[in-house]
């Protein structure tokens, strides 16, 4: 029997020219590895069914859903433009209504090739289908903004990279797949009927309250603006580094999405690149800010006609909405600095003090996570420093920049334990330290043992908590574990 998914496909009843309807490209033996009952259950869907083998076969790409189809868009990739990239591996499958009235998008990735393939064969091997699994919902449990993985699947096929390598797909979950890219696509092809169509279907999905307002699409892009913002902060505070921040990897939902070449900081150094594909670090850690307002220019400039008739009050708009982004990044970026040191009162030093932390712990090459953790017992007193301190090549730098942080708790009010409770629920001690990342992928891929896939996972979902018997996940790694390239997997 078919699986029985109450489809809402808005997407696809814009005209034919933002995507292309495609048949089942099957594969040879689907198995399922994994199935996210919390986020089915979510969405309102039967995990039960969804692991039936006719759940397998939709979730694969042998049966799929009317109206599943492949979608267009364009991008900057690393600052060249591409007018046509689309999804050349992947297949919106269809959006549901979850729980809680919110519109998510179901998508295979991995299910076979498509008109924007470009040569490719469409396919996804398994060991980047379980990163993005893994990263994604480790995303997700720290609060950040993210696309989720609702299921991963093995095809019984090999794909060929370098070597042959097993085949899988993800089903992917997400607020949308518009980008900015998509933007780009009917901009570059100086189709406006497009970009307006696609701007009333994203302020309806994304911006209701645009819809209201004087300039609706001057609205539309002010909060993409906001929500990107944000979401850049917060990937810098947990020390997130994309990889490969293309327009065509940059949401109007403000979700993260893609985790190709992703990394996690170790050292803290905001010059840090891990991505193999990236050998200018136009996407190192530091520059992501930077490089998320670039994007969003290029979205500006696909918006421009609907700004306004003149060109001279478009263009005026649109610098006016982007010079929001730094200040906006900024009090995010600050306020949750001082979150992670502690401070519930904003003060005009903060910023020195937080900055002073940094410049330290990138002199003396401090892990980044295990660092902000191990102040949330400092912040009980001195006898606390041993933990932090010894992260330091230089334990007096540590020391130097505690006596001024001290001074600056005594000047608020809160009790030690309760700043030490709030500091640990938002200084996470397990993030996917890559090491661990690799170790177990390298597992799944090689013997198609899923233990560490599967453990790591269940400690990723509770970031925030000790977990007695799993402190070793939480450790930066050895010399001998570094990872120090990471890689796309297309």
């Amino acid at each position: 029997m078919p699986v029985q998914i109450d489809f809402d496909t808005s997407y696809t009843r814009l005209p034919d020219r933002f995507f292309a309807r495609l048949e089942p490209r099957p594969v040879a033996a689907p198995r399922l590895i994994r199935l996210n009952t919390a986020l089915a259950e979510e969405l309102g869907l039967d995990a039960k069914q969804l692991a039936s083998p006719e759940g397998v076969a939709m979730l694969a790409g042998n049966d799929l859903p009317e109206g599943s189809a492949a979608l267009a868009y364009a991008g900057h990739q690393f600052g060249n433009f591409v007018p046509q990239l689309g999804d050349g591996r992947a297949l919106l499958l269809g959006e549901v209504v979850d729980r809680k009235g919110a519109r998510r998008d179901l998508q295979l990735k991995g299910s076979g090739r498509t008109p924007f393939s470009r040569g490719g064969d469409g396919r996804a091997a398994l060991g980047p289908v379980l990163r993005e699994y893994l990263v994604s919902e480790a995303m997700a449990a720290l609060g950040i903004p993210t696309t989720r993985a609702l299921a991963a699947v093995t095809t019984g096929e090999s794909v060929w990279r370098e070597t042959a390598l097993p085949g899988a797909v993800l089903t992917r979950v997400a607020a949308s797949h518009i980008r900015v890219g998509t933007f780009q696509y009917f901009a570059a092809r100086g189709d406006l009927e497009g970009v307006r169509l696609l701007a009333d279907h994203a302020i309806a999905r994304h911006d209701p309250g645009a819809a209201t307002a004087a300039n609706p699409y001057l609205a539309l892009l002010q909060g993409v603006i906001a929500r990107q913002a944000a979401l850049v902060a917060q990937w810098l505070l947990v020390g997130f580094i994309h990889g490969v921040m293309n327009t065509d990897n940059c949401t109007i939902s403000g979700e993260t999405i893609d985790y190709g070449p992703c990394a996690f900081l170790d050292a803290y150094d905001p010059a840090k690149v891990y991505s193999a594909i990236d050998q200018g670090g136009r996407y190192a850690y530091g520059n992501q800010p930077r490089i998320l307002q670039w994007n969003l220019a290029r979205l500006a400039e696909a918006l421009l006609p609907l700004l306004d008739a003149e060109e001279d009050q478009a263009l005026a708009a649109a610098r006016e909405a982007l010079a929001g982004f730094g200040p906006q990044f900024q009090a995010a970026w600050l306020g949750g600095l001082r979150r992670k040191l502690g401070l519930a009162e904003a003060r005009p030093e903060d910023a020195d003090l937080a900055q002073a932390l940094l410049t330290a712990m990138a002199e003396n090459a401090a892990d980044y996570t295990l660092t902000f953790r191990g102040l949330c017992d400092a912040a009980l007193g001195p006898a606390g420093d041993a933990a932090p301190r010894a992260l330091f090549a230089d334990p007096t730098a540590y020391d130097a920049w505690a006596i001024r942080w001290r001074e600056r708790l005594a000047a608020e009010p809160t009790a030690p334990e309760a700043r030490r409770i709030a500091m640990r629920a938002t200084n996470p001690l397990f993030i996917p330290r890559n090491h661990r990342v690799e170790a177990a992928l390298a597992a799944a891929v090689e013997t198609e043992d899923f233990q560490l896939f599967e453990e790591l996972l269940a400690v990723l979902a509770r970031p925030f908590e000790d977990q007695p018997g799993f402190t070793r996940y939480s450790l930066p790694p050895e010399p001998d574990e570094q990872v120090l390239r990471t890689f796309c997997g297309t």
